[in-house]
């Protein structure tokens, strides 16, 4: 129940800011968007660690040690260099006209981004769901950095625990391992299909 909460709020979080971001780059014009589009995908190239110990010490400042608000919130502000790409991409594949003929009828950028864009554009947010959720679910290093509570941990911090109760005891391990897996193999099969087809499209347009 602690990993599904986790998941859910923070791949919620993670489509949403990561959709508009997108919208923005793909859709909108200002000066400097290409500039600044470059910037956001210099930053895949920080590593996680480089950044720990900054990140740990404003949560911990903040009071949200030991709690599931630094494995969530974060993800409410941008939602990923990495999905910020694959939706624009994808993005960028809607003809503008839509968009155009939109605005002509009167509707705003955010009537035309939930009307037009997020119904045409399905087959990316799953795509960013899967991705989301399999990160969030095999999670371990953030939950063993700012979970303490043995009632908060996550299935990751219980699997390790297991491991070390029952070291020796390989058949219980593959039974458990197994049964943690199964969500995310359940899920991909359910949308292998949508998976495959918003990875082939979204390479189409640049």
């Amino acid at each position: 129940l602690n990993t599904l909460v986790v998941t859910m709020v923070a791949l919620l979080g993670q489509v949403l800011s990561a959709s508009f971001v997108a919208y923005g780059f793909a859709r909108l014009r200002f000066p400097g968007r290409e500039q600044l589009f470059v910037i956001v995908l210099a930053t895949m190239m920080l590593p996680y660690i480089v950044t720990l110990v900054p990140i740990f010490l404003i949560f911990r400042n903040l009071g949200w040690i030991d709690t599931y608000l630094p494995l969530t919130v974060p993800h409410y502000f941008g939602g990923g260099p990495f999905f910020i790409f694959l939706l624009r991409q994808y993005f960028r594949t809607i003809p503008m006209e839509l968009s155009d003929a939109a605005r002509i009828d009167g509707a705003g950028e955010f009537g035309i981004f939930f009307r037009i864009i997020i119904p045409l554009s399905l087959p990316a947010i799953a795509t960013v769901c899967i991705f989301s959720f399999l990160g969030h679910w095999n999670d371990f290093l953030g939950p063993l950095i700012y979970i303490n509570s043995e009632e908060k941990k996550t299935l990751m911090l219980g699997l390790q625990s297991f491991i070390g109760l029952h070291n020796q005891r390989f058949q219980y391990l593959m039974a458990m391992s197994t049964l943690i897996t199964l969500p995310t193999l359940i899920l991909f099969f359910l949308f292998q299909r949508v998976f495959i087809r918003s990875i082939v499209l979204t390479g189409m347009k640049g």
